[in-house]
């Protein structure tokens, strides 16, 4: 008798040892006790892609119902019925292939007898099967409701994340991808970009996308670009949900993309227009802020030209205040910010270089003692477990205090590895970082009147997260480090009470790893050119 062979397996059972070799060997033990032929084996896990079951399956069924007469084929031969069988439908379908075709179904480990009795028996099984499809389908639903609701994303990490074999914190951004990110928002939110150009753009400064396609392309910078993930939002049916793993992008910075992307807003596109196509915002309505030429002719013949800043709402509301600046206002008022990041006096400034390096040397050193506290609780909690074993193993300890100390035991393991995994890791570079960007916050204005339209732009994107401009007043929303020390700093060496204080603010900025706009900073302060 010639037969088919059926075999397949989930990744769950997979790890649980039920593999797809096992069945085979068994289908084919059986089929050669008996006297079969084994014309075709089809076979299929779970795990290879979603749906690949129900393709093979479909194949399978395709494939019989096309041989079955030329071939002689007699029997389908599978491990179990819920092999085969996953619901009612397919057992729908198995029984017609048999009264069509002749193909019955033959089990190693299931066996059901003749007439009424064996197809009560058949139809029953195959219920339990469902069942079983049906509810596993519910408990993997769940979980992943749950864990979504706790903060975190399933499944695999988008592009700038990474998975970690870590309990407490499973997704941490990639280290090489996360800049990507980050940068792809910054350039794009500034409103004078499209796919292609911000494409080029990413080619020209050596980030790639993945190594087999190393250009960024349209569908996957709208991809990134419409993800809420990278915001802190995890999205399921229809929901959000707060994420407790690092975002990437500031909220301010996602939405200004979001108006871009669905044309909300406007891009002048023009390089001689320097703060238009919405690096600033309109502080009362938050629509970009756009540029425009006037020009006036003279008496003598001649024509005076003037660039004004406006609110580019066109559908603004009765109450809208009228948003409208000259240039060089707008310059004067984000000298006016900059000028307030840079210390009195250069005696101040080098008391800050001392405190800062100081402070990381106490950093450095509190670090180093850190691990070493570390490293000689993993070895107690190690030792104190195989204590532990000792006594269970000798009688002293019975099974109910055994186990409940070795979870404790084991938790502290997981803490205390943690813990010394971030403290691994510190960037031993933080400290020179640090000192670069506060001597850049200390030459901004110079490097600010220096500069061309294109380093001012990210000057200013590097300094601020946000830019907001009013009827009489521009509020920059600085960015880490800035605004500790336009905040905390000046005010102190402005009341002339700085002898005991520590630049602790500061320096928390650089023990984590360094966000794009710190390594913008930090680079524009080493090339120290003024374009």
């Amino acid at each position: 008798m010639n037969v088919i062979v059926w075999a397949r397996v989930s990744s769950r059972e997979q790890r649980e040892g039920y593999s797809l070799d096992a069945q085979l060997r068994a289908a084919r033990e059986r089929a050669t006790k008996n006297g079969w032929t084994v014309l075709k084996e089809f076979v299929v896990a779970e795990s290879a892609r979603r749906g690949a079951e129900r393709v093979a399956f479909n194949e399978m069924f395709q494939w019989v119902k096309a041989n079955a007469k030329r071939d002689g084929i007699k029997a389908i031969l599978s491990h179990k019925l819920d092999r085969v069988c996953r619901n009612m439908r397919d057992a729908v379908r198995l029984q017609e292939l048999e009264d069509t075709c002749g193909v019955h179904l033959a089990f190693v480990e299931n066996q059901f007898g003749p007439g009424a009795a064996g197809a009560l028996s058949f139809n029953v099984m195959a219920a339990v099967a469902q069942y079983y499809s049906d509810n596993l389908r519910n408990e993997v639903l769940k979980g992943m409701d749950e864990k979504v609701r706790q903060g975190w994303p399933t499944g695999l990490a988008p592009f700038g994340y990474q998975n970690v074999e870590n309990r407490n914190e499973p997704v941490v951004p990639h280290p090489v991808e996360s800049i990507a990110v980050a940068r792809i928002f910054e350039l794009y939110s500034s409103g004078n970009w499209t796919f292609k150009s911000l494409g080029d753009q990413l080619e020209r400064e050596g980030i790639i996308y993945r190594p087999s396609q190393p250009r960024f392309t349209s569908s996957a910078l709208s991809k990134i670009l419409n993800n809420r993930f990278y915001m802190g939002q995890i999205i399921r049916r229809g929901q959000a949900f707060p994420g407790k793993y690092r975002a990437l992008i500031d909220r301010s910075v996602f939405e200004a993309c979001q108006q871009l992307l669905h044309g909300k807003n406007r891009r002048t596109g023009n390089p001689e227009i320097m703060l238009s196509g919405g690096i600033l915002r309109c502080a009362h309505c938050g629509h970009a802020i756009t540029g425009e030429f006037i020009r006036r002719k003279l008496r003598c013949g001649g024509v005076n030209v003037h660039t004004y800043y406006k609110c580019g709402n066109n559908n603004q509301a009765p109450e809208h205040p009228k948003v409208r600046w000259r240039e060089e206002a707008v310059e004067e008022a984000l000298l006016h910010e900059f000028l307030a990041l840079k210390l009195p006096t250069p005696e101040s400034a080098e008391w800050f270089r001392t405190a800062l390096r100081a402070g990381f040397a106490n950093v450095d050193e509190n670090q180093r003692r850190q691990k070493q506290m570390l490293g000689k609780r993993t070895t107690e909690l190690v030792n104190m477990q195989d204590r532990l074993l000792n006594g269970y193993l000798a009688g002293a300890i019975d099974e109910a205090v055994f186990n409940r100390k070795s979870t404790e035991l084991k938790a502290q393991a997981v803490e205390t590895q943690s813990a010394l995994e971030k403290a691994d890791a510190y960037d031993p570079e933080a400290a020179e970082r640090a000192l670069s960007v506060f001597d850049f916050s200390q030459n901004l204005a110079e490097r600010w009147r220096g500069s061309n339209y294109s380093v001012r732009r990210e000057i200013l994107l590097c300094v601020s997260s946000n830019r907001l401009l009013g009827t009489t007043t521009l509020e920059l929303q600085k960015r880490k480090p800035f605004d500790a020390l336009a905040e905390d700093l000046v005010l102190k060496i402005g009341r002339g009470d700085c002898t005991d204080f520590e630049p602790t603010s500061f320096i928390d900025s650089f023990l984590r790893p360094p966000e794009p706009h710190i390594l913008t900073a930090a680079r524009l302060e080493r090339e120290n050119t003024f374009c």
